[in-house]
């Protein structure tokens, strides 16, 4: 029984870290721009400004878990299915809880949005919702994201009874395509750059979450199995270093675009002196951050742990976990956040 609990508690650990450090970044980007109300709400109570993001980061948290639970199919590979299947039999049950907590985060988050755009003091209805989304983008894009977060299910569940006979890329890229409508309606681009900072942000968003993902997953179910994780973390320390690439780029061309094209704002005094630009400058703390911690384990434990040797990887990649959940965290109030 000790050893159960040993094996479930470890397997949380990553999970427990990016949740804690997400909440602590949503906290601490909420107290930042406490005095920068988004414009057109008022009257919007503590519960609903506080929560709003709250869910919004549990949903991308959910997001990168069932991402990331599909993607070690991949890390893992294919041939050997004696040593991966009592990997993957864990990894399959565990997505499909993730696609469940995904959608129901979604319609969370539409319900408080929708409380936001219509502050009163009765309970949101069924009408209210119904309001909102026929009026709005965002609430358009949380119900696709809720839809797709379920079809994931179905898909989930048919991985579950089948196994790798439902291919993983599809459950990936099905994760990876709901992701697609929510980015483009939490910033507001309307410059002249419009169409690369949308494309930027969606790479920005399918860059962070795979990341994110990939490596709460290798670290949730594969460090008790030194031969799986030999073969998978070389692996996607190659994507993460991509993903890397990717997401620190992005994020810098966002920020320095929002901030250098917005009205009577200069560059680097807003940067200083705005939420908006202190939230762009924790974030890229953040990043290199986790660019270090992520190096030290790629220069320093991933050659003993190519030769099966014990390190103390569950605690370097613990530490990077809730570094990236504090990331997002930050991340998702800086989508509701004026420049100016």
């Amino acid at each position: 029984m000790a050893t159960t609990e040993t094996t479930a508690s470890t397997r949380l650990a990553p999970l427990l870290s990016v949740l804690t450090g997400a909440v602590a970044g949503v906290l601490v980007g909420v107290a930042l721009t406490a005095t920068a109300p988004v414009s057109g709400v008022a009257n919007v109570s503590e519960v609903v400004s506080v929560g709003l993001p709250v869910a919004r980061v549990l949903l991308n948290v959910a997001a990168a878990a069932t991402v990331g639970l599909g993607l070690l199919s991949v890390l893992v590979g294919y041939d050997r299915p004696r040593i991966t299947e009592p990997v993957l039999t864990v990894a399959r049950p565990a997505a499909v809880a993730a696609a469940l907590l995904w959608a129901l985060a979604a319609l969370v988050t539409l319900v408080l949005r929708t409380a936001e755009y219509r502050p009163t003091d009765t309970a949101v209805s069924i009408g209210d919702i119904a309001g909102y989304a026929g009026a709005v983008a965002a609430g358009k894009a949380l119900l696709i994201v809720a839809a797709f977060a379920l079809v994931q299910v179905g898909v989930g569940i048919l991985a579950v009874r089948r196994g790798e006979r439902v291919p993983p890329e599809v459950r990936v890229g099905l994760g990876l395509f709901a992701l697609l409508a929510l980015p483009v309606t939490g910033h507001s681009s309307d410059w002249s750059l419009h169409d690369y900072t949308l494309i930027s942000l969606e790479l920005h968003v399918l860059a962070a979450i795979t990341w994110v993902g990939g490596l709460g997953a290798t670290a949730a179910l594969l460090p008790a199995n030194r031969v799986l994780l030999a073969h998978a973390l070389p692996r996607f320390s190659r994507l993460a270093t991509l993903c890397l690439l990717i997401t620190a780029g992005t994020g810098v061309f966002n920020g320095v675009v929002q901030l250098a094209l917005a009205p009577d704002t200069n560059l680097w005094s807003a940067l200083f002196t705005t939420p908006y630009g202190i939230l762009v400058l924790l974030k890229v703390v953040a990043a290199g951050t986790i660019a270090a911690l992520g190096g030290y384990v790629r220069l320093k434990l991933l050659p003993s742990i190519v030769r099966h040797e014990r390190t103390a990887l569950a605690l370097w990649v613990t530490l990077e976990l809730t570094v990236m959940g504090v990331a997002l965290g930050f991340a998702v109030v800086l989508t509701r956040t004026p420049v100016a």
